[in-house]
């Protein structure tokens, strides 16, 4: 019996490399860091999602200027989150920020909060701190 006719027969190059690229191509996929797929999976059972793409226009300034590690426009803006409300999963001190999303027409500071976690979670408050959205980063829900 010839070496390719065994029925243990090794495969052909190509299909070798084909396998290699399949494998390369889906590493690529879905999330864009490992710290974003980390927060995926822990979102909380129960909460409701709501894509960054569907955020207030306001929402998403604040995002980009977090990854850009830029300035914020309220001295409060990146102060540890204490959770006291107990709404988010229960984490150590110093594990949620805070950030606050301009409200149009408010005197203050207003309601609307973007909170975000050590390993990337970002929730979205509307109502300080009464509810709060999952936020989908760059997803749709």
């Amino acid at each position: 019996m010839t070496p390719s006719a065994s029925p243990r027969a090794r495969p052909s190059a190509a299909l070798l490399a084909l396998l290699v690229a399949a494998v390369l191509g889906l590493s690529g996929c879905g999330n864009s860091s490992s710290e974003t797929a980390t927060a995926t999976s822990l979102k909380p059972a129960g909460m409701a999602a709501v894509a960054e793409t569907s955020l207030p226009a306001e929402a998403r300034d604040v995002i980009k200027r977090i990854e850009d590690g830029g300035a914020f426009q309220y001295r409060q803006d990146g102060v540890t989150f204490q959770n006291r409300e107990r709404r988010l999963p229960a984490e150590p001190s110093g594990y949620y920020r805070e950030y606050t999303v301009a409200t149009p027409g408010a005197v203050d500071r207003g309601a609307r909060r973007l909170i975000l976690g050590k390993n990337g979670e970002l929730y979205y408050t509307p109502d300080h701190y009464k509810s709060f959205l999952w936020v989908l980063r760059g997803g749709v829900t």
